[in-house]
């Protein structure tokens, strides 16, 4: 009797085995769920797709503003060119080096910094949200306030706490260009990485901490044997969006130093060689080598979300 019923709950729907029957969806009802998705789905083609599908046929292209009679189809010459230019070499470093100390220096701050916002303490909402507040600036007026009210050599913020104790300060810019626009860029993106490890923080499990506790473990043993192995994923996802983010930035470079002294990344080299050079053949290179970069690491990005998805839905 029970073999019967359950092929019979099976044959009607039942994947319980209880002889309780229901309907499946059927093809019509899942696309009266998915229709109402469609207008965003054909808005974000439209938006993203097109002009990137535009800006890679137009890579293939030798096309000056200069020279507009000398239009014509050139295969991977732009490409070739990416590749073996100097200045974009120079480029390439430096936005491999940007990239990765504003990387590393934020996410070890963030990290200290969620350790500490994760303790119970009076005004530890106001805390948070001052803490927040960096992330929450427009990236030009960020970087537009590091350079007139904390690098300028006359009345910059550093230099006058230098003159209260005799020091004549430096002009930052000049002197350390590429290390004023990371410092920028860490104060701006470090409660980026404090608020994904703080949530990373806030799911370790409360009694295998309370248990080690318990067992004569020593702060510095539960933070380097528990804590650091279950903030391993929030570490990955919160490095890898920051950086694939920062690789982008344009703001702080063209603000702070307009690209001079050696502090010119890949996306302030394509503005350059759209706008200045009017190479657009070129420039639409470029920008496709750069999306194809940014794609490789958002697909490590995507990764590590689904594998902290996984680990949440077996808790």
């Amino acid at each position: 009797m029970a073999t019967s019923a359950t092929a019979t709950g099976q044959a009607t729907g039942d994947t319980t085995g209880t002889g309780t029957r229901f309907n499946l969806p059927t093809k019509k009802d899942n696309w009266a769920r998915r229709a109402p998705l469609l207008p965003a789905l054909v808005f974000m083609i439209i938006v993203t797709q097109l002009p990137f599908l535009a800006t890679l046929a137009i890579s293939f292209f030798n096309w000056n503003a200069f020279r507009p009679d000398d239009r014509h189809f050139a295969w991977f010459d732009n490409y070739a060119q990416v590749f073996t230019d100097s200045d974009l070499r120079k480029s390439v470093f430096t936005t491999i080096i940007l990239t990765v100390v504003v990387v590393l220096v934020s996410l070890v701050l963030g990290l200290g910094i969620a350790l500490l916002l994760n303790r119970t303490f009076f005004g530890r909402g106001l805390v948070r949200t001052m803490i927040i507040a960096p992330f929450l600036i427009v990236p030009v007026a960020a970087a537009l306030l590091f350079k007139h009210a904390i690098y300028n050599p006359l009345f910059g913020l550093l230099n006058g706490l230098l003159n209260l104790v005799g020091i004549t300060g430096p002009d930052w810019i000049s002197e350390f260009p590429l290390a004023s626009i990371q410092v920028q860029l860490i104060w701006q993106w470090t409660p980026f990485m404090t608020l994904i490890l703080l949530a990373g923080l806030q799911s370790r499990p409360p009694d295998i901490l309370e248990a080690a506790s318990v067992d004569g473990a020593t702060p510095w043993q539960m933070f380097t044997h528990l804590t650091l192995p279950h903030m391993r994923r929030y570490l990955e996802l919160a490095g890898l969006l920051g950086a694939i983010y920062i690789v982008q930035n344009f703001d702080a470079v063209f603000t702070i130093t307009s690209g001079g002294l050696g502090t010119a990344n890949l996306p302030y080299t394509i503005y350059q060689t759209l706008f200045t050079a009017q190479n657009y053949g070129l420039a639409s290179a470029q920008g496709v080598v750069v999306v194809i970069g940014s794609l490789i690491i958002a697909t490590f990005a995507l990764r590590s979300v689904s594998s902290l998805l996984k680990e949440e839905s077996t808790r």
